[in-house]
């Protein structure tokens, strides 16, 4: 599709009449004309705009003239899984499970590919053909060639080692100490418990990045510890394999 068809598609389908998306864009009713004739493209700003407003990326705004990637992890963008900034701006760069909350969510290449090779293997791809292709393609990716340009990520380092802290004091009886936090895809980990009414409940966001890890329990058995936290919650639970019978042990405001 061409901007023009997809201006027009997107205005439509959020119900908005031109007068309206001019007024949301601060632009004439006549400019959104001449954008859905094909008489013109909106400007840089008002591509920020309207990608904004309708919740896509200015790529998709321009009918995708680019294959985009993310520069940390290198998987294929698509808006639903495009990056957000704070405020809600699209950020083209990166997926939401590499950049989220403002926040680049891999320091350590190493901790990346791992997290990469779980997801990456598969019936025609082995595990060793897939670290042998990240290893080799992430170091041309942007964030990994600007790393030290972006500040060494030494603040976010600081905050995980804050929030370890913080769960390690917990002191969960038969947690082991936990000395590293990785990122987790809300829909790994979303658990759904059972309240003492007999109704379940999940705590997290299938769409969101979390920091987490799994701990063996101490006292042996078939049974281990998960740990997922953010900026605003700790949440502990017990599960068994494959994340099976869970109990929620700890959720905890920051």
């Amino acid at each position: 599709m061409e901007t023009k068809e997809i201006i027009l598609s997107l205005r439509t389908k959020n119900g908005l009449s031109q007068d309206e998306l001019a007024e949301k864009v601060f632009v004439t009713r006549q400019a959104v004309s001449r954008w859905e004739n094909g008489e013109t493209v909106p400007n840089t700003e008002t591509l920020k705009l309207l990608s904004k407003l309708f919740d896509v990326s200015i790529n998709t705004l321009l009918g995708s003239p680019q294959k985009l990637i993310c520069q940390c992890c290198g998987m294929p963008l698509e808006d639903a899984v495009t990056s957000r900034e704070k405020d809600g701006e699209i950020n083209e760069h990166y997926c939401k499970w590499c950049y989220a909350d403002g926040e680049y969510m891999y320091s350590d290449m190493d901790d990346l590919i791992e997290v990469c090779v779980k997801n990456m293997v598969s019936e025609e791809h082995s595990e060793e053909e897939v670290r042998s292709y990240l290893k080799a393609t992430l170091p041309k990716l942007d964030y990994w060639k600007r790393y030290e340009e972006l500040g060494g990520n030494s603040a976010f380092e600081e905050f995980k080692k804050t929030l370890i802290e913080e769960i390690n004091a917990l002191d969960i009886e038969g947690m082991p100490k936990l000395t590293k936090l990785n990122a987790l895809v809300g829909s790994y980990v979303n658990l759904e418990y059972r309240l003492p009414n007999g109704r379940t409940v999940k705590y997290l966001d299938d769409n969101a990045t979390y920091l987490g890890n799994e701990l063996e329990c101490e006292f042996g058995g078939n049974r281990c510890f998960g740990i997922v936290a953010n900026m605003e919650f700790i949440l502990v639970s017990t599960y068994e394999e494959n994340g099976e019978n869970p109990e929620l042990v700890i959720y905890k405001k920051r």
